[in-house]
């Protein structure tokens, strides 16, 4: 694994950089994972009086790295982070100055990891290569959302291609970072039990669901126009779709795991027309109560004074046309405001063909495999067994865990640590290939479109509840539930 290189992330001390970036690399310092003679510079438009130590502890002190950091790491890690201004929009003095102090050391990858907007993507990339830092040891990685719909995308891979080729482009979606979507992998392709499972002999259905209590927060300006569609179901549900449905691949590598996906993606049932308002549940939050606390409406939130169309939850129900999954429905959801924050996979199973004891009758659940992938990683398997607690013939559902709970060794990594280091060494296992967001973007653009053209199909939901009654709707009239927590709403 490379432990030394160069990381230059562009919004360096925004949002995403504060919050994920710089704790998961601090701790990728105290496990070992990452070398205290790495370079990490952080651009800003604008110069600090602050010093890198005195800024890094209030970093710290708002989102608390997951470890414990002596007066020693971080005094190293301090060392190894520097701050640059940088007008990313024009180039100038500073930039060279970047490229000179970086290229004093050209033995080591270097990587570029984008945390601003999109339309800054085309700039940035631009002046990367005016200034000779687009070389073979070079990366780019780029952080969602691509585009706005297909033909944006386009235009943004192309004018990344013009600098770096697609073996040094790496599409982040930390959802495929998160060590549950690692053990999915492991789980289904070095257990026969598991493949000789995954199919629609034995699978009912397949629930998607990522859920925030949330608002928009700091997001509004970002979130209107944009939208639950754009932000998660686009990339983040669709990539977790794509890994529980693809076919195994021939080994583990970028390129076998990319062919792979783009098979399910291909395979995706296209919805049109009525078929979108019969499988596809928009909804906007409205004031409400979140674990008992009042909260404003979506519009109140961002201080609009018209109404807005901006979906903040979707719900949907949609097929892939192949061997394995045909008849199997994928149901994908994802919603703010919602009473709890989770982000898992739930794979159901058919029910019984036959009880063979009357006393069991209606008692017997499904079973069902739970991939948790946020707030905290789970894997567990829950099946039907005798009730130890009760003399007759009850059953109860159990939960075999399939965490390594009892393991013990170097602390886990997070998502963001994992990726970096992926990219660092040129790995794109994890990452998205450019034909990937393509085929993503046409499938969600047709409903967009459809969208647009009866904008009436916006339903409300109040704030604290699961979503709106259709979402609900979406499932029981299939005779099935939306299922979290241990429990079937």
């Amino acid at each position: 694994m490379v432990k030394t290189f160069d990381l230059v992330i562009f919004g360096g001390t925004g949002d995403l950089s504060r919050k994920k970036l710089l704790p998961a690399l601090i701790a990728g310092v105290v496990a070992g994972r990452v070398s205290p003679e790495s370079r990490i510079y952080l651009t800003s438009r604008s110069a600090s009086d602050e010093t890198v130590a005195s800024w890094l502890t209030k970093v710290f002190a708002e989102t608390a790295p997951a470890c414990y950091i002596s007066d020693d790491h971080f005094a190293a890690f301090a060392s190894m982070v520097r701050f640059v201004q940088l007008n990313l929009a024009e180039g100038g003095d500073d930039w060279k100055a970047l490229a000179a102090d970086i290229n004093k050391q050209d033995d080591r990858p270097l990587v570029h990891f984008l945390a601003v907007p999109p339309s800054l993507f085309t700039s940035v990339c631009d002046q990367l290569g005016a200034n000779g830092l687009n070389g073979e040891r070079a990366r780019v990685v780029l952080e969602k959302p691509l585009g706005h719909d297909y033909d944006s995308a386009e235009a943004i891979n192309a004018d990344v291609a013009r600098h770096f080729g697609e073996n040094q482009t790496f599409r982040i979606d930390h959802y495929l970072g998160k060590e549950a979507v690692q053990n999915l992998l492991a789980l289904r392709f070095s257990n026969i039990l598991f493949e000789r499972l995954w199919s629609n002999r034995t699978i009912d259905h397949i629930q998607i669901t990522a859920a925030e209590n949330i608002g928009v927060e700091g997001r509004a300006g970002f979130y209107e126009g944009t939208g639950a569609i754009r932000d998660m179901v686009q990339n983040h549900l669709l990539q977790l779709l794509c890994l529980v449905a693809m076919e195994p691949p021939a080994r583990l590598d970028a390129d076998s795991i990319r062919d792979e996906k783009l098979k399910v993606l291909k395979s995706l049932e296209p919805l049109e027309g009525d078929a979108i308002d019969r499988n596809v549940v928009r909804a906007q939050y409205a004031e409400g109560a979140v674990n008992g606390k009042a909260v404003p409406g979506y519009a109140a939130d961002l201080g609009l004074k018209e109404k807005s169309q901006t979906e903040t939850f979707i719900a949907l129900k949609t097929h892939l046309q192949n061997w394995r999954w045909a008849g199997v429905p994928f149901y994908l959801r994802t919603g703010k405001r919602l009473p709890a924050r989770f982000a898992e996979i739930v794979i159901q199973f058919k029910d019984v063909p036959h009880s063979p004891n009357a006393a069991w009758g209606a008692s017997i659940n499904p079973n069902r495999f739970i991939i948790r992938l946020q707030p905290e990683d789970h894997l567990a398997l829950r099946v039907m067994m005798k009730n130890h607690d009760s003399s007759s013939d009850e059953l109860k559902e159990v939960e075999l865990r399939l965490d390594d709970v009892g393991a013990k060794g170097p602390m886990r990594m997070g998502p963001y640590l994992r990726l970096i280091l992926d990219a660092a060494r040129g790995d794109q296992s994890l990452f998205v290939h450019r034909a990937e967001v393509a085929h993503a973007w046409r499938w969600v653009d047709r409903i967009i479109a459809h969208w647009q053209a009866k904008p009436a199909t916006l339903k409300t939901y109040s704030a604290g509840t699961w979503g709106p009654y259709e979402a609900h709707d979406l499932m029981s009239r299939d005779g099935r539930t939306w299922y979290h927590d241990g429990s079937a709403e």
